[in-house]
């Protein structure tokens, strides 16, 4: 009796079991056939119609100038801070250089001393020469005073030399402006210690008055690119606002592409070709390193 109780209960319950399973599977087929919900923010759409689509990423006029160290040292002073606009050789941040300035005093005394020594053997000199007896001195002595004095200047010029290379290495230490510009970004802080290989750079400096966008265009559709088409740009997740872009070159190098969009059908295999477009700073906020979509006016042949 128990045995057929425990066999009707197995069987109710399979019979649930698949009971279950089937309003499961109608509830997912109902969802997958419902129309999906427009996205949050409306893509950017191309507002030639048929044409070419490239991810772009903003840039400073003439490309961003990553200043570095000169050789690796701490750091004294940091004269700038971010958003700062410098000039072409304006400080940026100053190296310790206690070494340097420890030796120059060594160094200066040293040319003080050359200097004394070249007087007293120009003056040894002089008085030999004035001697009018012949027989007063030998040639040959009157040789060695002379060629004396030239080893002195020689060592005179040695000392200033070795004094000029220390504040010379001193005024190196001093990392300056290469280009006018706006401080991008700000790595370096006093007391810390720089390398010429660290990564990322001290300092990115750069142009921003007028800001350019490197396109990225696959390399299958290089050859429709023409440097006199229309372009225009959108702000990700703003598509009501089109930057119109002015060509400025096309960079004759293929490349493996960087700039990725985050579509998961983007391939990262893809090489790429580099078109560089500018547009004025100031219309829209605008970074440099922002991801934006660039739209190329052009027949796409398919």
């Amino acid at each position: 009796m128990i045995s057929l109780l425990l066999r009707r209960f197995t069987v109710w319950l399979a019979l649930a079991g698949l009971g279950v399973t089937a309003g499961l599977v109608t509830h997912m087929h109902a969802d997958l056939s419902a129309a999906a919900p427009p996205p949050p923010i409306t893509p950017a759409s191309n507002p030639y119609g048929a044409g070419l689509g490239a991810a772009g990423l903003v840039e400073a006029r003439r490309e961003n100038t990553a200043v570095g160290a000169p050789q690796p040292g701490l750091v004294e002073s940091v004269h700038v801070a971010v958003w700062d606009r410098v000039e072409a050789g304006q400080p940026l941040f100053t190296l310790d250089g206690r070494d340097l300035l420890a030796a120059l005093p060594v160094q200066a005394a040293n040319v003080a001393v050359a200097e004394a020594q070249l007087e007293r053997l120009r003056e040894q000199l002089a008085r030999l020469e004035a001697v009018e007896d012949v027989r007063a001195i030998t040639i040959e002595e009157l040789h060695n005073r002379r060629s004396d004095v030239r080893v002195a200047e020689a060592q005179l010029q040695a000392a200033r030399a070795a004094e000029a290379q220390t504040r010379a290495l001193l005024e190196r230490l001093v990392v300056r402006a290469p280009i006018a510009g706006t401080i991008l970004q700000l790595n370096v802080r006093a007391g810390e210690y720089v390398s010429p290989s660290a990564s990322p750079a001290a300092l990115t400096l750069g142009d921003i008055e007028t800001l350019q966008i490197r396109a990225e265009v696959d390399e299958q559709l290089a050859g429709r690119i023409r440097p006199e088409a229309e372009a225009t740009a959108f702000i990700k997740g703003d598509a009501r606002h089109p930057i119109p872009l002015t060509f400025v070159r096309i960079e004759p190098f293929v490349v493996p592409k960087r700039s990725l969009t985050g579509n998961s059908s983007e391939r990262v295999d893809t090489r790429v070709l580099q078109v560089i477009y500018a547009f004025p700073a100031g219309e829209r906020r605008v970074y440099v390193g922002q991801l934006m979509d660039v739209f190329i006016a052009g027949e796409v042949k398919t």
